[in-house]
């Protein structure tokens, strides 16, 4: 199930990355897990999603066409400071064009706000009100 949410999850974002919401004309996408890897959350999200989403890169097929898809991970610790303080490193140095897998709604929440004024892709299966949302957000049903 984990899976199946992923692959939609990358896909479409993705999809809005090669319609240029994300990219220029790079074939070059960076996708950060921003996840929790040693609390509540862990068994929801950590290093499961990490894999998730590297299974999800490899089944898509896109690396056979000349697209490199990096994927990055970090634990957020359940503080919303924390996740914006490894949010606003991955746009800044690391160059992260899509994030996913915030699940704590506090973190979520506040790095929402962060990535709604950078104009970058969050890939997420939280419900959140759409007054909350940015023009970049891809949000999954299934959760």
């Amino acid at each position: 199930m984990k899976n199946r949410i992923s692959v939609f999850l990358i896909g479409a974002a993705l999809a809005m990355a090669a319609n240029g919401v994300v990219l220029a004309q790079d074939k070059t996408v960076k996708i950060g897990v921003l996840t929790d890897n040693s609390g509540l959350y862990s068994d929801l999200g950590g290093a499961g999603s990490t894999l998730a989403a590297l299974m999800a890169v490899e089944d898509s097929g896109l690396a056979a066409k000349g697209w490199k898809i990096d994927i990055i991970s970090a634990d957020h610790q359940n503080k919303p400071d924390i996740g914006v303080t490894i949010a606003r490193q991955w746009i800044d140095v690391e160059k992260v064009d899509i994030f996913m897998d915030v699940l704590n709604s506090g973190v979520a929440l506040a790095v929402n706000n962060l990535l709604g004024h950078r104009r970058r892709c969050f890939a997420r299966s939280l419900q959140a009100r759409q007054s909350r949302c940015n023009p970049a957000d891809v949000r999954s049903a299934s959760a």
